[in-house]
């Protein structure tokens, strides 16, 4: 069986950070590598890219990650998206290794 996973899209590095911190605080959870898009329009963004902060745990210890990494998220730039997996599939789990801060 594999580890529940919660993806939160925030906008910029440091709110991803901020979140990640309040998370790993708030439950026994891990972190895989953080992505990143960079939005082809930013307009009207508040940052010019969106970074994905993926926390990895039992579901409950996810669940309360997320939460207080939103909330810290909020008080930084914002939220863009967030949603939890409880039983990632294989070709799932292999999607979460990718990161876009690899590439240039």
């Amino acid at each position: 069986m594999h580890e529940a996973t919660g993806i939160l899209e925030v906008y910029g590095v440091t709110t991803a950070f901020v979140a990640c911190d309040a998370g790993c605080k708030a439950a026994d959870v891990r972190v895989e590598n953080f992505d990143k898009n960079k939005p082809a329009d930013p307009t009207g963004l508040p940052v010019p890219v969106i970074v994905v902060v993926k926390f990895r745990g039992s579901v409950s210890a996810v669940r309360a990650a997320m939460e207080a990494a939103k909330i810290a998220a909020e008080g930084v730039s914002g939220v863009v998206s967030s949603h939890i997996i409880a039983s990632p599939t294989e070709d799932t789990e292999k999607m979460l290794k990718l990161s876009g801060f690899d590439k240039t």
